[in-house]
C-alpha cells in the first residue's frame, strides 16, 4: 500500500492540465484516497464532463480507502480538539488510522495535529 493518502485539493488540481509534475507524483507514488474525497470532488454540482470523466478514472484506478470506526473515532477525537470541517477531520482520521502521511495543499488545515505527518506535493515540485 502506499505511504500518502492525497487530500481532494490536489485531486481536482491534478484534473488541470497545468499540473502535470503533481500527475507524476500520483502516477509513481499511486497514493491512496479517502471515500470523503471521492464524494467530494465526483459530487461537485458544476462539474464538467471531462473533469469527470478524468475523476472517474482516476478513483477507479485508485485505492480509495472507507470510513471504518477507527476513522470516526480519529476524527471525533480531532474535531473535540479543534473546529474543523467533517471532511478534513475524516481526511485526517482515514491518515492517522492507516499509519499514512497527507499529501495536501492546505497544509494550515492540518498542521496543528502533531501525530499527523503532513506535506504538499505542489510546493514541492516549484
Amino acid at each position: 500500500m502506499s505511504r500518502d493518502l492525497i487530500d481532494s485539493n490536489l485531486i481536482i488540481y491534478a484534473a488541470q492540465r497545468k499540473h502535470k509534475k503533481l500527475r507524476s507524483y500520483i502516477a509513481e507514488g499511486a497514493p491512496a484516497v479517502s471515500v470523503v474525497s471521492k464524494v467530494e470532488t465526483l459530487g461537485y454540482h458544476k462539474l464538467k464532463t471531462d473533469e469527470q470523466t478524468f475523476l472517474e478514472a482516476f478513483f477507479d484506478a485508485a485505492v480509495v480507502l472507507p470510513i471504518s470506526q477507527t476513522v470516526v473515532r480519529e476524527a471525533i477525537r480531532l474535531r473535540q480538539k479543534r473546529s474543523m470541517s467533517l471532511g478534513d477531520a475524516l481526511i485526517a482520521g482515514t491518515a492517522l488510522s492507516s499509519a499514512l502521511r497527507l499529501a495536501t495543499h492546505n497544509t494550515d488545515d492540518f498542521d496543528w495535529i502533531d501525530e499527523l505527518e503532513v506535506f504538499d506535493p505542489l510546493e514541492d515540485a516549484a
